[in-house]
């Protein structure tokens, strides 16, 4: 009798997690679906043809490209010291890494004028140069890296750790250089990481909006990415609002689709 109660309690556990679950899934999923079923395909393809519309996708294309790549180049060796060693500041620079994940966007779009704005610590020096970063497209770029960046840190930094110290050590005692090394052994055994950390980039640089609005402004054709002209379409012609919106959702999707997918065939994962 008492297995038996045992096996009934045990199968009336997923049907009570699946009840109380059910709340959280359809207030994440009615918004979403909402945004989907109120833009009128008509309309929206109409809208997806608005030069507004084309200059806002082109610029965060571009500049949500450039950031990944800043963020691959810059990032990979901060992720792999956070990873491999053990220093005194560690842990602040860790924190570092951290801070912009959790930091308001409007404090980051301040901190940023502050440090290269016209009257910025490095900002007047430039200015003084005739560079001008603050409202140009080099600041879109800057915003999104401060912004995104620490998230290909941390999955890369996750990957590196992940990797046991003795394979490297295997591929040193064959003769393989530091570079040869980190090249053959260290980033083919991180792979999946680091591509989970590039397309979280990308797709947070995508989004990003609080930062760039303060640093860069929201100048059509200039600096205006899609969160922007969602912001100002919002306000002038929801239809554009909502045709940004659902390219928005689009790509947020597929990018985590694509990490999802990937994790799950690896067969290091």
């Amino acid at each position: 009798m008492q297995p038996l109660r045992s096996r009934q309690r045990a199968r009336g556990l997923p049907d009570l997690l699946a009840v109380l679950s059910a709340p959280l899934v359809l207030f994440l999923a009615l918004p979403l679906l909402a945004l989907v079923l109120r833009a009128q395909p008509v309309r929206l393809w109409a809208s997806l043809g608005q030069g507004q519309v084309i200059q806002a996708a082109g610029l965060s294309l571009v500049t949500t490209l450039v950031t990944a790549l800043v963020a691959v180049v810059f990032g990979t060796p901060v992720a792999y010291l956070l990873a491999r060693r053990r220093f005194r500041l560690r842990r602040l620079i860790d924190t570092l890494v951290d801070l912009p994940i959790v930091l308001p966007p409007a404090v980051a779009g301040v901190a940023l004028l502050m440090a290269f704005g016209r009257r910025g610590i490095l900002g007047g020096v430039l200015d003084d140069l005739g560079i001008g970063v603050a409202f140009t497209p080099f600041a879109v770029v800057l915003a999104q890296t401060f912004v995104a960046a620490p998230f290909y840190v941390k999955a890369a930094t996750v990957g590196f750790s992940g990797i046991e110290p003795e394979l490297e050590q295997a591929a040193a005692l064959d003769g393989a250089g530091p570079w040869q090394m980190f090249s053959h052994v260290t980033l083919p055994l991180a792979r999946v990481a680091l591509l989970a950390g590039i397309v979280m980039t990308w797709a947070r640089a995508l989004g990003e909006f609080g930062a760039t609005i303060l640093f860069a402004g929201n100048f059509p054709g200039r600096t205006q990415t899609m969160p922007l002209a969602i912001y100002i379409g919002f306000e002038l012609d929801l239809d554009v609002a909502l045709a940004l919106a659902v390219i928005l959702l689009t790509c947020s999707f597929l990018a985590l689709w694509v990490i999802k997918g990937v994790l799950h065939r690896d067969p290091l994962s």
